[in-house]
């Protein structure tokens, strides 16, 4: 049986991480709501995702237009509109707090029926599941930035997840042309745990003056086939939100994933990566 998505998609958030979502489940020929907390949240959401998609055309990884791919998208600021849908992914800060209402609130308008799944890089699945009135139809889908370029999608499994999500999960992203890789709960998952890792290391290296941000990116790309170095990802994927992750992680995990007080001092100046236009290295917003 050929890979597939569900016909009706929602995302919670539109966001970098939210609109990547939106994008990729709208070229595996979804209907797609997105749903964010205003109006004017709701605009840059929308031109967010119609940006990615008028790159897809150029591309030619799909055919038509921009105007018949953005028919197919939807967007609202009521949670309501996810009704109809048969899987909704929250895609909302890291907090847990905001997660936790966040995922609560989309469940109430859900049918019995509708999945629900949260894209958390690092929070405990098992803990959000167990805030749920359906556990059993709930999981982590964790994409990677940049949702249209990256093939992997980590589906994380909590101990209530029923087994007919189990082998849908994996359907799907397949479906949307990604490869899964299937992990039970645990602290940072396998992506967030790994990839934290060898990030706060590179950047204790820079704190001490091992060597230059380029020079030990350059040392994992060429030497080790990184496809980008361990700095300039944590830049893509901001200073700010890894170290949230990190600060999870040596909560749960010990100080080993204590973070470098040079991260700290980044983020306390506001040098969190692309989106500020500097990080580890300087970028033309």
């Amino acid at each position: 049986m050929p890979a597939t998505v569900p016909a009706a998609v929602g995302v919670l958030g539109g966001g970098r991480m939210g609109a990547g979502i939106a994008h990729a489940f709208l070229l595996a020929g979804a209907q797609v709501t997105v749903v964010e907390r205003d109006g004017q949240a709701a605009e840059a959401a929308q031109e967010r995702i119609e940006r990615d998609l008028s790159r897809s055309l150029e591309r030619g990884a799909v055919d038509g237009n921009l105007d018949e791919w953005s028919q197919k998208l939807s967007l609202s600021v009521d949670h309501a509109d996810f009704a109809g849908c048969e899987l909704v992914v929250e895609a909302v800060p890291e907090s847990w707090d905001l997660k936790v209402s966040a995922l609560q609130q989309v469940e109430r308008h859900l049918a019995e029926s509708a999945w629900l799944a949260t894209n958390t890089s690092s929070l405990s699945v098992d803990g959000l599941a167990g805030q749920l009135a359906r556990p059993e139809r709930f999981c982590g889908l964790h994409f990677f930035n940049p949702v249209p370029a990256s093939k992997l999608v980590e589906v994380v499994l909590s101990k209530h997840t029923g087994e007919e999500l189990r082998a849908l999960s994996v359907q799907w992203v397949e479906g949307l042309g990604k490869t899964p890789v299937v992990v039970n709960d645990a602290p940072g998952f396998a992506s967030s745990r790994l990839g934290v890792a060898i990030a706060l290391e590179a950047i204790r290296m820079v704190e001490e003056g091992v060597a230059s941000p380029e020079d030990i990116d350059n040392a994992m790309v060429l030497g080790y086939r990184f496809p980008v170095g361990p700095l300039a990802l944590t830049d893509i994927v901001g200073l700010d939100v890894r170290l949230g992750i990190a600060e999870y992680l040596e909560s749960e995990l010990g100080e080993r994933f204590a973070p470098p007080q040079l991260m700290r001092d980044m983020v306390a100046r506001g040098e969190l990566g692309r989106k500020t236009g500097r990080g580890f290295f300087h970028y033309n917003r």
